[in-house]
């Protein structure tokens, strides 16, 4: 990608300059790209989602379940925690994910109250499939830079979203 390239973004700025020269439209320079980018990103995890027969909330359980080690299992509680959902939403999530055989339930041998949700070997294997598509779609997204450039942007978009995963 040279300077010399120009995308939507530049179009809209300059009409806005254009339009409201009282106003600094700077911040749309990087945060209306990302909003762009975050709308083809959606597209390709989509579709990596789906290939897979996959819905994103499907492969958000199965992913902090993948990502525990083996044996892929936690409580609802650490899922509830991986995933942002309410304890309803996820005992939902779970019993659908469970009817299509991608996990199962079993009692939690630390808790005789408690339960584990492992992941099933089908499970594991589609999961571990979705996500190599899903980060060669990303690759592709990611093409246009240089692997230092992609390094640097990373570093920059950490920098601008730390403040909001800290906790309150």
């Amino acid at each position: 990608m040279t300077e010399d390239a120009r995308d939507e973004v530049d179009s809209l700025v300059a009409a806005w300059r254009t339009e409201r020269p009282d106003l600094d439209v700077e911040p749309l320079q990087v945060l209306s790209r990302v909003s762009r980018l975050a709308k083809h990103l959606d597209r390709a995890r989509r579709a990596a989602f789906a290939e897979h027969d996959l819905e994103p909330w499907e492969f958000d359980v199965l992913t902090a379940l993948r990502r525990a080690g083996k044996p892929y299992e936690l409580s609802p509680g650490a899922l509830l925690r991986a995933t942002l959902v309410t304890s309803g939403t996820m005992t939902n999530r779970i019993d659908r994910l469970a009817q299509a055989g991608l996990v199962r339930r079993r009692p939690d041998p630390e808790d005789r109250r408690g339960v584990l949700v492992s992941l099933t070997e089908t499970g594991v294997a589609r999961v571990d499939a979705a996500f190599s598509d899903l980060l060669r779609r990303e690759r592709e997204l990611l093409s246009g830079l240089e692997i230092g450039d992609q390094h640097a942007l990373a570093s920059l978009l950490r920098t601008l979203l730390a403040p909001f995963d800290s906790p309150l």
